[in-house]
């Protein structure tokens, strides 16, 4: 790959570099979390956690594992930064967003450290553009504190099936409520918009649904505006897992296919805007 020679004298200096023959790879990842403009970079030796959140009350995470990359490589145990994700998106799909069949933007990023840009080296037919993206300092991202071992209700389906249900229920809802029960309905989804109220029923021996593991009843209602942007991971996921601690803390973990069929993972976290009270 061309990039592979590009500014190797510098790589001794970099904390951070990673390869990608395909940058849709990682551009299409990262739209499923965009909401926000700002995003931290996590780097570790497990591959890259993009984290973004909203009134700290929801978080997305992106994870792209290291060796979804051509090359990974880490100079230290962490590296985190803050950067402007429309920007980084941009500056991704520099070469149209849509590609001719066969053709990819290959992709090197490199960091340098604390105060240095990020730079992308994206070549595509020969052609290779180099972008330099300024980073920040980042806050301390929300520790939501979900732990597998609190979790009261989980679910995995068929990201299908949650498509559809998104299609029939009303977005014009200011909440979103769940309810996940041992007992019927079992798994439902309700919303109360200008159209009246809807629900949307799962069994839990439906083909559409992979794992039911619910111990008690739950019913929590979740802000709209918050959930949305997660739609945008549901669009290219195959399936979603659904969990709650005894909290009501919602957890949407997707399974992502790219496009050379590796697997990432986008989680979306979302706290209850209220518990309803079980009659």
């Amino acid at each position: 790959m061309p990039l592979s020679t590009q500014s190797q004298s510098e790589d001794v200096q970099d904390v951070l570099v990673a390869n990608l023959d395909n940058a849709r790879s990682l551009s299409n990842i990262l739209k499923a979390i965009t909401c926000k403009d700002h995003a931290i970079f996590t780097a570790t030796a497990n591959g890259l956690k993009v984290t973004v959140e909203d009134c700290k009350c929801m978080q997305a995470n992106a994870f792209i594992q290291a060796d979804i990359f051509q090359e990974f490589t880490l100079k230290d145990d962490i590296v985190v930064f803050q950067i402007n994700l429309t920007v980084l998106l941009d500056c991704l799909n520099i070469f149209g967003g849509t590609p001719a069949a066969g053709v990819s933007t290959a992709l090197r990023m490199c960091y340098r450290g604390y105060g240095y840009p990020l730079t992308l080296f994206l070549e595509e037919g020969g052609v290779v553009t180099v972008c330099k993206i300024n980073t920040s300092e980042p806050e301390e991202p929300i520790d939501f504190e979900f732990s597998s071992s609190n979790v009261t209700n989980k679910v995995i389906l068929l990201s299908e099936s949650l498509k559809e249900a998104f299609s029939e229920l009303d977005l014009t809802s200011e909440v979103l409520e769940i309810t996940m029960s041992p007992s019927q309905p079992y798994f439902r989804l309700s919303t109360f918009g200008n159209s009246g109220n809807a629900h949307y029923d799962y069994s839990k021996d439906s083909d559409m649904m992979e794992l039911f593991q619910c111990n008690r009843t739950q019913t929590n209602r979740y802000k709209m505006s918050l959930l949305k942007p997660s739609t945008k991971a549901l669009a290219i996921s195959c399936k979603v897992s659904v969990r709650t601690d005894s909290r009501g803390v919602l957890s949407l973990q997707y399974l992502v296919r790219n496009d050379d069929g590796q697997i990432c993972f986008v989680e979306y976290f979302c706290c209850p805007d209220e518990e309803v009270e079980e009659g």
